[in-house]
């Protein structure tokens, strides 16, 4: 197996302090940029599995980057340097304690609400006689609370992002709009590669001078679910299921092996097969999502490689 990044440890000039996420490590600099890493973690079901994907951190990184840069005339973001393959640098910001969940189509987490009868998601209406992976008329943003490490994201309505102070309602009116901004340049993006967005989460933050900018992860396979464009009506008409590009497989292979993220549940063996056949998935994804080619970083000490990055990155 590749040697992967699975935590770090790293202590640059002006480090203030260190935020763990489920798969970024997110440094703070001085109280005005933070150094963001993205590892190898693969987290599904908000569990955090026992090994490292090789590359995952760099395709997750490389595409959010990139679909920052092609959304940015339309939605300011948080990045200001992408110092290693890894690592993305940017303006500190406060971030909203809500992720922007929007659906263009019945999949996921919604078909699931829809098998169990609920037409009702985040005070959202869902259209009766729908099948799993139609596409809603419009598409319907379904936010959720930020969990703290460990717990679970949580379905929240507008209404009560507002009534609760999560969120002050002049600043959801904004949020509301760059995301649907964003899905539908994502929107596009995809269907210019032969894909189809169906679903995807942005996360915002405010800038010392108060500027609301899109900040984390972009149109990746780990915070959207895309399907293949291709075949995509016929399977709908035979009732087949879609062929995705998402983390939703490994979701699936852990249903499949009796786990959920759910209390009593352990996480099933994950061997060196299976954990290369999740990485060249992801490799896959990067490739359909971007149109371009997978360039491997040398993951010969992959700690040395970005501590001398960032600290290069740093000093100039």
């Amino acid at each position: 197996m590749s040697q992967t990044i699975i935590n770090t440890d790293f202590h640059f000039p002006g480090q203030k302090s260190v935020y763990k996420g489920k798969v970024r490590e997110v440094y703070n600099i001085n109280d005005e940029q933070l150094v963001m890493i993205a590892t190898d973690r693969l987290s599904a079901f908000d569990v955090v599995m026992p090994k490292g994907i090789p590359y995952k951190g760099q395709i997750l990184n490389q595409i959010a980057t990139k679909m920052m840069a092609a959304t940015e005339d339309l939605v300011p973001n948080w990045l200001t340097a992408t110092p290693d393959p890894n690592v993305a640098v940017g303006q500190l910001c406060e971030p909203f304690k809500v992720e922007m969940v929007i659906r263009g189509y019945l999949s996921g987490h919604a078909a699931r609400e829809y098998k169990a009868g609920k037409r009702l998601i985040c005070g959202v209406p869902m259209p009766d006689g729908m099948k799993e992976n139609d596409a809603f008329p419009e598409p319907i943003i379904t936010p959720a609370t930020k969990a703290e490490k460990g717990d679970h994201d949580e379905d929240i309505s507008a209404e009560d992002i507002i009534k609760r102070g999560i969120v002050s309602e002049e600043d959801y009116i904004v949020l509301e709009d760059y995301t649907r901004k964003l899905f539908r340049r994502g929107s596009e993006i995809a269907e210019s590669r032969g894909l189809i967005l169906v679903d995807t989460k942005y996360e915002f933050g405010k800038t010392k001078d108060g500027q609301i900018v899109l900040i984390d992860e972009i149109h990746t396979p780990d915070s959207s679910r895309y399907f293949y464009a291709d075949g995509y009506e016929e399977r709908q008409s035979k009732g087949e299921s879609q062929k995705q590009l998402s983390k939703e497989f490994v979701r699936q292979w852990l249903i499949a092996n009796n786990f959920q993220g759910l209390e009593g549940q352990t996480v099933p063996f994950m061997s060196d097969d299976y954990i290369q056949t999740v990485s060249d998935r992801y490799i896959e994804l990067y490739e359909n999502i971007t149109g371009e080619a997978f360039v491997k970083a040398d993951v010969s000490n992959i700690q040395e490689r970005i501590e001398a990055n960032v600290l290069a990155y740093l000093k100039s």
